[in-house]
């Protein structure tokens, strides 16, 4: 029988015998996890009361990469322990200053047709490979690492028809931009979001990230990519073609619903206040003068998203009453960017850098003035956040 791309996947992880049913509780086995530095303590801590000598994932990475201000003693501390722990029950420990964990397990971990576990809303950023990806908490994270399945009930399979490609001037932010405009942020609850489509091929992993990342928004279980040419071209240039295996959906396949998007139609799009599936068209947003822009986050900090803008701002200087703040995803992008005399011209121009870390989009630094307007790439826009 010929199967999508998201049955597929979880019919490879299948611990017991099950039928991919939506709604049909089903166990699955999990090669990898990952945690940040904010919930992770409580995790590690579960996980030691089991009195296991080992982790029993194939690779579990344990990110330091949120509560980076220091401001007393516990944050360090709690670092301590983390560096501790990854030592002690061989985890990868992801250090302060490496960049974001969405990111960085994607560009460093993440490997076509596997399973993630990650103690993050975001974590299913990385089914831009074509693995599923999918947020949990940390109690989930402790029984994975102890070697048990996960429980979950099989979601719905959403197809995703991208047509086209995109026009000069809209990205992927717009795709899914219009994805939640379309569903709402509690539209995805229980689906999964299988992309195909001829505009597939057109998009980059950067940009299927930033897609992967923010169906989070929508409430959905996770969202998937094929793993085709693009997913090899990336992990060949990450030195990890061998990590590269295809997975597509069979020809023929079903799902249990079908959305059609043509990207030549798109126009670009933003979220206004407060919900992300408050969406309305660039042209059609009253001018208003905007006090602050952050431009970065795990959804948006690529490479070619600060070239893009360096190429703007070039020879120019931002506007006086304008902050502009950058945050760059991980220290690789960074040393690209650096080498290649990117920073020099966002820097020169009057940008800020922030640490490469999760740090606005969370609500550490980088707060907008009383009563200001201020225009960002992340991915929420919830009031107070």
């Amino acid at each position: 029988m010929a199967m999508n791309l998201t049955q597929k996947l979880f019919a490879a992880h299948l611990a017991e015998p099950a039928e991919l049913v939506p709604g049909q509780e089903i166990k699955v086995t999990v090669d990898q996890t990952l945690t940040h530095d904010i919930n992770a303590v409580m995790a590690y801590l579960a996980f030691e009361a089991l009195d296991l000598d080992r982790v029993r994932t194939k690779l579990s990475v344990s990110y330091i990469d949120h509560n980076l201000l220091q401001i007393d003693n516990k944050t360090p501390d709690d670092h301590i322990y983390l560096q501790s722990i990854a030592q002690k029950y061989g985890l990868v420990l992801s250090k302060a200053g490496n960049g974001i964990c969405h990111a960085l397990q994607c560009s460093r971990f993440g490997k076509p047709g596997t399973l993630l576990l990650g103690g993050d809303s975001h974590t299913p950023s990385c089914g831009a490979l074509g693995m599923l990806a999918i947020g949990v908490g940390g109690m989930d994270i402790a029984v994975a690492l102890a070697g048990f399945p996960y429980v979950m009930k099989m979601p719905k399979v959403v197809k995703v028809n991208l047509k086209g490609r995109l026009r000069p001037g809209t990205a992927a932010k717009d795709i899914i931009l219009e994805m939640l405009r379309r569903t709402t942020v509690k539209g995805g609850v229980g689906k999964v979001y299988e992309y195909v489509g001829e505009g597939v091929e057109t998009l980059s992993i950067p940009e299927r990230l930033t897609i992967a990342n923010m169906g989070a928004e929508m409430g959905a279980t996770t969202s998937v990519f094929p793993a085709d040419g693009q997913v090899r071209a990336f992990l060949k240039a990450q030195g990890r073609e061998q990590d590269y295996t295809e997975w597509l959906p069979d020809a023929g396949c079903g799902y249990d619903e079908e959305i059609q998007l043509d990207l030549d139609a798109l126009e670009p799009l933003v979220a206004c206040p407060h919900m992300p599936d408050n969406v309305m068209k660039v042209a059609d947003v009253p001018k208003i003068p905007v006090q602050q822009v952050f431009i970065g986050s795990c959804t948006n900090g690529s490479y070619s998203d600060f070239k893009k803008v360096a190429l703007v701002l070039k020879e120019h200087k931002i506007n006086p009453d304008v902050s502009l703040v950058l945050g760059i995803s991980s220290r690789q992008i960074y040393l690209r960017l650096l080498q290649d005399g990117v920073i020099a011209d966002l820097v020169d121009s009057g940008a800020r850098i922030t640490e490469f870390a999760c740090g606005p989009c969370c609500g550490i630094g980088i707060a907008p003035s009383s009563k200001g307007i201020s225009v960002r790439t992340s991915n929420r826009n919830f009031k107070g956040r």
